[in-house]
């Protein structure tokens, strides 16, 4: 049976120093419930450094991804406050090991939200709605990885950017949305590609976190999923993401 702990301790240094390690699945036999268990143990080593967990991203929201993936489940990872990055702000390079970004919608929650409710229901409890930006970065040797590693490296979550907070009645059913490198567009989607509605990605996160025995928090933020495919990033690029009548969100490469 594969020692969970040396498997947090060494996704957790992975991420901590930018290091590429070997996937673990080659060595070491675990499930994916087992890779949950990592990546809970690897991000309580955060906290104990003085992290504190801000939210939770959701993953493959794409019915073709999970298919794909041989899935009927979507994958969550957790969000800590070092992993937000400043609207506008500026990301070393050196930080992070395959870095790619992916353009999203962000809500932010008033209450806590747990257990199967419906996606109206999940909406009555969110303060605000916003554009935002995920960095996803994959430890792993030439991006070689299992579902089970993925999840284990925190579903590859390493950190996010939140534009300008909208109403959280604001309409964001199927908006256009641009991924912009230096005001190019490199990928062009809809909202509607997270889950038909980005609000089914937040009654899924509600649904898992009751399934996984913990809620969302009032003051988190849930970011919904990737709207378009993700885009690999590179130094001296400016990214912006434009989403229909909510806004943007961007940062700066070094």
């Amino acid at each position: 049976m594969a020692d969970l702990a040396k498997l947090a301790q060494i996704v957790d240094t992975a991420a901590r120093e930018a290091t590429a390690i070997p996937q673990l699945s080659e060595k070491h036999d675990f499930t994916l419930e087992d890779a949950y268990a990592i990546q809970q143990i690897s991000l309580s080593r955060r906290y104990g450094r003085g992290e504190r967990q801000s939210g939770i991203k959701m993953g493959f929201t794409s019915r073709a991804k999970m298919v794909q993936m041989g899935l009927d489940e979507m994958i969550w990872g957790r969000l800590t406050d070092r992993m937000l990055v400043e609207d506008g702000g500026r990301i070393s390079l050196s930080d992070y090991v395959h870095p790619r970004v992916e353009p999203e919608v962000a809500f932010l929650l008033k209450r806590p939200l747990r257990g199967k409710v419906s996606p109206m229901a999940a909406m009555a409890v969110v303060e605000a709605v916003a554009p935002a930006l995920e960095i996803i970065d994959s430890r792993y040797k030439n991006f070689k990885f299992s579902l089970p590693d993925v999840v284990a490296d925190n579903s590859s979550s390493s950190g996010y950017v939140i534009g300008g907070w909208r109403r959280p009645d604001s309409d964001i059913g199927n908006l256009g949305i641009v991924l912009e490198f230096n005001g190019r567009a490199v990928q062009v989607g809809s909202s509607a590609s997270i889950l038909g509605h980005p609000a089914r990605s937040l009654a899924a996160a509600s649904r898992l976190a009751g399934h996984n025995d913990f809620e969302l928090k009032a003051g988190w933020v849930v970011m919904a999923g990737g709207a378009t495919a993700a885009e690999a990033l590179r130094p001296g690029v400016s990214v912006r993401c434009c989403i229909e009548n909510l806004g943007a969100a961007g940062f700066t490469v070094d």
